[in-house]
């Protein structure tokens, strides 16, 4: 049974035909970065380079060139923009390094191996998934997850004096990790991460929630853990076949009465409608499409003319309240009564006995005691206010809290 071949990809034509170049290379692990390349001849795709990096040199391969290094750049995390990079691609590989750079690669299983011992020996809770040597063996490069933060400066210091090169421990969480290590998922295919996703979007329930699949973790989630990466990336597809039909629990008009909208099936085209009856039937798109655009067409009629009744009754009720307002007499409030003089107040022999101090002191604060008078007597159903002072008791009173002057005046009876 032979595998089966993808297509290649369309070679771009516009590439410039003078160096320098923008090339993108492949290390180990999926880890990809752009580079210089200021050789005469642009080198092939898939070809082994020794490129130029951080203390030393390292062998990669060729994995974009031209226009396409140039997409790439402005669409990936690592990309370089506009500008060209200061690392360059150094000279073609030979074949000799190519076979070196293959054994070079079974000695980072070792390391690993031998790092991991160490981490156990010091207790740490870390967990090693990778090791990388340089192609110049002056560098090697660990990859761990976890949990916390650790302080593996001791940890450094072993395995530098025992592996006799520079020593590097990288954190990254269980996506990337999936990623540098790659595999096959449940799809049959390699991971979307490790092969071409350019970048790992975050991943919520709400994307499985729209595409309507099981909100069950063990079927959503992939190698690492974490919800798939295809949710994300053709959450897209979902929502833009799904603007051509009409919203579920949405009820038509069809030739064969009111329907309403069940579930659709955006791969087959179909919609599955319910009548009043409780009828089910499954009926095409196009079908569906004309009613649902009835609906849409009388819709904003009828949302018209419920506006202009509305509108209109919002002027009948200004009409009947500015009728109202003219026509009723205005009672005067409170503050609008002039004020009493209080030498007039204070002689005023018409009110009872027990009202004559509160109408002086009414009178003095500035305010009308006819309120105080009519609930004295009954006739209305006002309560009367009492003013307070700045103490909190009335004015006019002794510290045996009478009035200055006579008793205290009886409380007239209770407001209804």
């Amino acid at each position: 049974m032979s595998l089966p071949v993808w297509p290649a990809e369309p070679e771009l034509d516009d590439a410039p035909l003078v160096p320098p170049f923008l090339v993108e290379v492949a290390f180990k692990g999926s880890r990809r970065s752009f580079f210089r390349c200021d050789l005469a001849a642009l080198p092939p795709m898939g070809a082994a380079v020794i490129v130029e990096v951080d203390r030393g040199e390292d062998l990669a391969r060729v994995h974009a060139t031209g226009s396409r290094a140039a997409q790439r750049s402005a669409g990936v995390p690592h990309g370089v923009g506009t500008t060209l990079p200061q690392q360059r691609i150094l000279r073609m590989a030979t074949p000799a390094e190519v076979t070196r750079e293959r054994a070079l690669r079974s000695e980072d299983e070792h390391a690993r191996r031998a790092a991991a011992e160490k981490v156990r020996a010091a207790n740490l809770d870390l967990k090693l998934s990778d090791a990388e040597w340089q192609f110049d063996r002056k560098k090697l490069t660990f990859y761990f997850t976890a949990e916390k933060r650790i302080d593996f400066r001791a940890l450094v210091r072993d395995l530098a004096s025992q592996f006799r090169a520079r020593i590097e421990l990288k954190q990254y969480g269980v996506r990337d990790e999936a990623k540098r290590l790659s595999g096959i998922g449940r799809c049959g295919r390699e991971y979307c991460s490790s092969a071409w996703l350019p970048e790992l979007r975050p991943v919520n329930l709400g994307v499985a929630k729209e595409q309507k699949l099981s909100l069950n973790p063990s079927q959503i989630s992939g190698a690492c853990g974490r919800l798939m990466c295809c949710l994300r990336y053709e959450h897209d597809f979902y929502a833009a076949a799904r603007k051509r039909f009409p919203k579920e629990g949405k009820i038509l008009v069809t030739e064969r009465g009111e329907e309403k909208v069940v579930s659709v099936d955006i791969f087959r085209d179909r919609v599955t409608l319910r009548s009043v009856e409780g009828e089910v039937r499954i009926a095409e798109l196009a079908e569906v499409t004309g009613a649902s655009l009835a609906v849409i067409e009388r819709q904003p009629a009828q949302d018209h003319q419920e506006g202009e009744t509305s509108s209109a009754d919002v002027r009948d009720v200004r009409d009947v309240r500015e009728h109202s307002d003219a026509s009723a007499p205005r009672t005067p409030l409170p503050a609008e009564v002039p004020p009493i003089d209080a030498n007039a107040a204070a002689l005023d022999d018409s009110s009872a006995d027990g009202d004559n101090e509160d109408d002086e002191l009414d009178a003095t604060d500035g305010t009308s005691s006819a309120t105080g008078a009519q609930s004295a007597d009954g006739g209305g159903n006002t309560p009367r206010r009492r003013r307070r002072g700045r103490r909190g008791g009335r004015r006019g009173r002794g510290p045996g809290g009478a009035a200055e002057g006579g008793p205290r005046p009886p409380a007239g009876p209770t407001p209804s």
